[in-house]
């Protein structure tokens, strides 16, 4: 057995960019306790109604592991063309809709150049401003969600991309179509505006925010969305994105090759496929989100409050004698994992994922006896 090498002046090792070395490796959520014992996940904003049994009987289908997927997931775009009315030519995929937003800052910013996002929003924005050598510039936020004219003050001539999440994560705060129509009027035709659709499923249809349309539009709008969330395909990692030709072609270039599976695009096809089961989680999480937030306003004397979503979480602040981090030590205690945040600047808050009808009563009720005794 070889010794392990060791750096010395005159053994030198490779070295790390500073701007790589800057970062912070993105931290998922738990789905254990501190001991070790498996919790109820409410931690990753996963799908509690699971996965649609179509794309479960495709995923079971035989596929052959010796040969090499489509490498660009001709099926899932026509899919996603027809289901949404965009030309499938204007549509990528990726390996979650995580790889498309680093790609997207990679391909457009650099060195020199800012990435612009707003504060308490996905943390995964700084990682891709740093991973390509750009500055990560945070704009203020309003009641934790966008400030439009705080964020287009800080544009200036080295801004290259806007990451906007909407619904937001971690807050759950939603962008109007009005709102966002807005903050792109307002930005220069050279900056990208990255619209981060993750949640956008769990939207009512009649409240869309016009993402699609802006990127149908517009020469700088890139959309992304996901199947990790309503359509409760987390573990395929498959995200898809759409944009002007230009911005498509761009993404194609430096994507990883073959980096949707054979399974995950067989699975995912047959989810677009099934869109019932993407309405009732919608419906779901609707009602289950609208019960755990009046239990969360019921405590709203103890200093408990829930900032508006329109995501499948909700963000609890603890703004009175129970802390969030007793809370989460709590409710952890009582078998249920949540995300606190203090790598965020969240230190007050709970990001709790809208689980099943009695998930969010066993959560609410504890809430409730931790906050009568606290002290």
């Amino acid at each position: 057995m070889r010794p392990p090498v060791t750096e010395s002046p005159s053994n030198p090792q490779p070295e790390m960019k500073p701007w790589i070395a800057a970062i912070h490796a993105y931290v998922p959520g738990k789905s254990a306790g501190e001991d070790g014992r498996p919790l109820v996940k409410l931690s990753a904003n996963e799908n509690p109604l699971g996965t649609s049994p179509g794309a479960l009987a495709a995923r079971g289908q035989a596929v052959v592991p010796s040969l090499y997927p489509d490498p660009d997931s001709t099926d899932l775009r026509a899919a996603l063309g027809k289901l949404h009315g965009i030309d499938p030519a204007r549509i990528v995929c990726g390996t979650g809709s995580g790889e498309l937003l680093t790609l997207a800052a990679s391909a457009f910013a650099g060195p020199g150049d800012e990435v612009l996002y707003v504060r308490y929003g996905f943390s995964l924005y700084e990682i891709a401003a740093r991973r390509c050598g750009a500055t990560p510039v945070v704009a203020p936020d309003a009641d934790y969600g966008t400030d439009v004219e705080a964020l287009l003050a800080l544009v200036n001539a080295r801004t290259r991309v806007v990451f906007i999440a909407n619904p937001n994560n971690p807050t759950g705060r939603f962008m109007t179509r009005a709102e966002l129509a807005r903050l792109h009027a307002g930005l220069p035709a050279y900056v990208l505006l990255a619209l981060d659709q993750a949640y956008a499923e769990y939207v009512m249809p009649e409240d869309d925010d016009g993402g699609l349309d802006l990127a149908a539009e517009h020469t700088n709008v890139l959309v992304t969305r996901t199947f990790s969330k309503a359509y409760g395909l987390a573990g395929e990692r498959v995200g898809w994105g759409t944009g002007a030709p230009a911005l498509i072609a761009a993404l194609n270039r430096i994507r990883g090759p073959f980096n949707v599976g054979n399974v995950a695009q067989a699975t995912t096809l047959a989810a677009v496929e099934d869109q019932a089961f993407v309405a009732m989680s919608r419906r779901h999480n609707a009602a289950e989100r609208a019960r755990f937030v009046a239990a969360i306003e019921a405590l709203g004397n103890h200093g408990l409050r829930a900032v508006p979503s329109e995501a499948n979480f909700v963000l609890v602040l603890f703004e009175g004698k129970l802390s969030a981090e007793a809370a989460y030590k709590g409710l952890a205690e009582r078998g249920y994992i949540t995300r606190w945040l203090p790598g965020q600047d969240l230190p007050h808050g709970l990001r709790i994922t809208i689980g099943t009808r009695e998930h969010m009563d066993d959560v609410a009720d504890a809430l409730r006896a931790l906050a009568e005794g606290a002290r």
